[in-house]
């Protein structure tokens, strides 16, 4: 196996063309067109889907996984080599990583800050029961997922539980829940949705009252925007309490339904390869955790 045709084929993939992976590549197109032939010829599979933008296909997930564990080790290779006595010489090293947007948005960034100048972070936000996909796919090297069973490849472990408690301001609950949390109360008043992947208030609907209810919706796909949303008197919502505490402490939110909350598993995947940079984000990541989640 030629590295330079794991080289074209993981440019592919990320420039969504093979016009654009030969510019990456500084190599012409037809080089880089023979380069993914040839590779698929070894395979005795298409590795590439010919769409715009450019995808990799099933059987062409490994050998992205592959092109990408190759890319860290050079990588970290030259870091070693390159540093002098106080680090400024090094080459970053670009971890990508797949979490979700209340992750994003609370406990992880400050997570991340704490790993040194010498990583630089390639974070992909998507719902935590799709970012296992992003790791499959070998987007990226790990992922925040609430898939607990390992991607191949991959190991896994457990980083804790997310509470989430449906929080609303006083002036909505006064104004559609006077008479309590009822189904009916529930099937009416207007809720706070991230995006159409966000089901975490269904699942709380769901629990509540054993019965698939459509209330309005408001969808605001920014974290910090969506428990502002709440706290605005938009919607209710479910929230941790990282976004929920201060303005609970001011006044602004209350508990919904005291006593009823949905609870959401995390875990941490990562390359089963070892790399310095991947395990220092990991060690930063499970600290965090461990301050930050049940």
């Amino acid at each position: 196996m030629d590295l330079s045709q794991l080289t074209a084929l993981a440019a592919v993939v990320d420039e969504g063309s093979f016009d654009a992976a030969a510019a990456a590549l500084h190599l012409t197109p037809s080089a880089v067109s023979q380069r993914i032939k040839a590779l698929e010829q070894s395979a005795g599979q298409v590795l590439v889907r010919r769409t715009r933008p450019t995808a990799v296909t099933g059987p062409g997930e490994a050998y992205l996984r592959l092109a990408r564990q190759i890319d860290a080790l050079v990588r970290e290779a030259a870091v070693e080599t390159r540093a002098d006595g106080d680090g400024r010489d090094v080459t970053p090293v670009t971890v990508p990583i797949a979490l979700s947007a209340d992750s994003m948005a609370t406990w992880v960034l400050p997570a991340l800050a704490t790993v040194g100048p010498g990583v630089c972070f390639d974070l992909h936000r998507d719902d935590q029961s799709r970012t296992a996909d992003l790791l499959r796919a070998g987007t990226v090297m790990a992922a925040i997922t609430s898939v607990d069973e390992p991607v191949q490849g991959c190991r896994s472990e457990r980083l804790g539980v997310t509470r989430y408690r449906p929080m609303a301001t006083p002036g909505f609950v006064e104004r559609w829940f006077a008479d309590g949390v009822t189904v009916d109360a529930l099937a009416v008043a207007p809720m706070v949705v991230f995006d159409r992947n966000d089901d975490l208030q269904e699942r709380y609907l769901q629990r509540r009252t054993s019965r698939r209810l459509t209330p309005p919706r408001h969808y605001v796909p920014a974290s910090a925007d969506f428990a502002e949303a709440v706290v605005l008197g938009l919607g209710w919502a479910v929230l941790p309490h990282e976004q929920s505490d201060e303005p609970e402490r001011r006044g602004g939110l209350v508990e919904l339904d005291p006593g009823q909350h949905v609870d959401v598993e995390l875990h941490w995947q990562q390359w089963t390869l070892q790399t310095p940079a991947l395990e220092a984000v990991a060690a930063a990541v499970r600290a965090a955790a461990a301050d930050h989640l049940l």
